[in-house]
């Protein structure tokens, strides 16, 4: 719940239970609405404005939606008044640890028996990109998640893969099945005729080398396609 609204009158004039640090201090950090929060990070605000009020001004151009939030950059928080280069980067550096903190709470050596499991491991490393990155699951002979390997990095229209680089990583982790995956910042999940032939490419060459390549999944931030579900490995 959002505090009642308030004419600007700076935050160390108000009542110690109703600034955000006193109160974090005081009832603990789940009594802090997502404005408040925001404001601790943001540290202060603007003449015509206290930092509550700039947090909710973001936080409601953004729909009240802290995954939106997540996507900005540093240049599109530099359009709110009161936020700087060192704001922008506390904001982007918190909201970044929030989503490794929930990418570090999934059960490691998780077992893949389907898609949805791969999607269920992966899709925090995919979460808010604005460019596309190529990561690889690495399975021991039971399916299980040994490791999660960035084998690239790209811009928006695409990233460049080496087949060497990924097979190098499997044969390093002695890995006996890998994952394919990359995301489309798009949403488009429709495969490329160049992640086709990638595809096949990688698919045969594991042959060669006795590592399985059990599917490849293009990522959305909440949907996904596989290869192996469609049929095409």
């Amino acid at each position: 719940m959002e505090l009642p609204y308030k004419p600007h009158i700076a935050i160390n004039q108000w009542a110690e239970e109703d600034r955000p640090r006193e109160k974090l201090l005081l009832q603990g950090r789940r009594a802090l609405s997502d404005a408040e929060l925001l404001s601790i990070l943001i540290g202060s605000g603007s003449r015509n404005e206290s930092a509550v009020e700039l947090s909710r001004r973001i936080l409601n151009e953004n729909g009240n939606d802290l995954n939106q939030l997540a996507t900005l950059l540093v240049e599109d928080l530099y359009s709110y008044k009161g936020i700087g280069e060192a704001k922008a980067i506390t904001i982007i550096a918190a909201l970044e640890l929030g989503r490794r903190r929930s990418e570090t709470a999934e059960v490691s050596k998780k077992q893949i028996g389907s898609s949805k499991d791969v999607f269920d491991v992966l899709k925090l490393q995919y979460m808010d990109l604005n460019h596309e990155e190529f990561w690889i699951l690495l399975l021991n002979q039971a399916n299980r998640v040994q490791s999660k390997q960035l084998i690239s990095r790209g811009g928006r229209a695409g990233t460049v893969v080496d087949a060497k680089l990924v097979f190098e990583s499997a044969l390093r982790h002695k890995a006996t099945a890998i994952i394919l995956s990359h995301n489309h910042p798009s949403g488009n999940l429709n495969p490329s005729e160049q992640d086709r032939s990638l595809t096949k490419k990688l698919f045969e060459g594991g042959k060669l080398l006795d590592i399985r390549v059990l599917d490849h999944l293009i990522f959305s931030n909440n949907s996904y396609y596989s290869f192996s579900d469609e049929g095409l490995l």
